[in-house]
């Protein structure tokens, strides 16, 4: 086995300045109009000694800048990119679509899809997010198949983008499908985390590999072909194994989510410092990407949603805090019972990051 040799990638000051501020006259007076203690904190990314941003780390040769790569996207890029969607007052909804159960009980799919809206509302401060309502499998009449490796289900996520291009409503900026069900994008690929269409405005996401047990799970089923579209074929997903609601896989979900409506946003993949928006090739650097922003990227998401930082930093730390939301819409049943606090112990360290940001925002 090859040794593998971490790699740190380090950009300079002048560098990350003029990624972050352009040197595009109408873009510098853009940024010198921020707020002053917004235009310090981004000045962190300068500082060598920053314990707020740090540069990228690749571990191994099959990381997603040496595997994948791509053109970095600075600030001046990112304002200028002609197809980039803008929100705008006709359209400026995210709305999330549970695809199958995301919980072993109704109780527990409906407050694990409030818990992500929730923090969405955070994430994307200023945005409305809004709940369609969830379907089953079967309502995207798309083509599935048995993985010939894990031996678990999985979804076409091409069929699945083109059922939400149908089911887009007139005010929404995009839609989100969300599943515990395991995605493949075309025969000849093994899997894929969630795949998007930036013109659209459509994205799905899995979250099926974040479980602790998806690689131990296999489906018990049999499948006499690939593809089936009739609606009694879509049986098989009846029960079929959805993973414990944890507080990592919540994060995970968190972070994927995030990062993939970033993209809808028009933010290409992060080359600059640590950052939600690096590229992952694989579960173990998911895992190590942070779940805020750098400052350049930052600045993209402030650009096209016009947010306040302080007032965006202070909405995510109530989403951490906010562990006992009460159901908005209470139905009779006795699963209504069950208390279901939102599992926040993986965020901690986040929070932790948030409040020195928030300090140096409050000076």
């Amino acid at each position: 086995m090859r040794p593998v040799t971490m790699q740190v990638l380090r950009h300079s000051e002048q560098t990350l300045k003029r990624a972050l501020i352009s040197k595009n006259p109408a873009l510098v007076s853009q940024y010198e109009k921020l707020d002053a203690r917004e235009q310090q904190l981004m000045k962190e990314a300068f500082q060598p000694t920053s314990d707020l941003y740090g540069p990228i780390i690749l571990q191994s040769q099959s990381d997603w800048i040496i595997s994948h790569p791509e053109a970095p996207q600075d600030f001046e890029q990112f304002f200028s990119n002609p197809y980039r969607k803008i929100p705008s007052p006709e359209k400026h909804s995210i709305y999330l679509l549970a695809i199958g159960s995301l919980g072993n009980t109704r109780v527990i799919s409906e407050e694990y899809t409030k818990w992500l809206k929730g923090y969405c509302e955070a994430f994307f401060y200023g945005m409305s997010v809004k709940l369609l309502e969830p379907i089953p499998v079967s309502a995207t009449r798309c083509s599935f198949r048995v993985n010939d490796h894990t031996r678990n289900l999985q979804i076409h996520a091409g069929h699945i983008l083109k059922f939400l291009k149908k089911k887009k409503p007139e005010d929404a900026f995009c839609v989100v499908g969300i599943t515990m069900i395991d995605l493949y994008p075309r025969d000849s690929w093994n899997f894929v985390f969630g795949q998007a269409s930036l013109t659209d405005g459509v994205g799905i996401f899995s979250f099926a590999r974040y479980g602790s047990n998806f690689y131990s799970s296999h489906y018990k089923g049999t499948v006499k072909k690939l593809h089936k579209k009739s609606s009694n074929d879509y049986a098989i997903f009846d029960n079929y194994f959805i993973p414990e609601i944890t507080s990592v896989l919540l994060l995970r979900s968190c972070k994927t989510l995030s990062h993939e409506i970033g993209h809808i946003f028009g933010l290409r993949h992060c080359q600059w410092l640590t950052c939600l928006m690096q590229g992952s090739n694989h579960l173990e650097e998911a895992d190590r990407r942070p779940l805020n922003l750098c400052p350049i990227c930052l600045r993209k998401l402030q650009c096209a949603i016009g947010f306040n930082i302080a007032e965006r930093y202070k909405a995510l730390v109530r989403w951490i805090d906010d562990v006992n939301t009460p159901r908005a819409t209470p139905k009779p049943s006795c699963e209504d019972n069950v208390h279901l606090p939102k599992p926040v112990e993986a965020f901690q360290d986040w929070k932790e990051w948030i409040m020195k940001c928030l300090a140096v925002l409050q000076k």
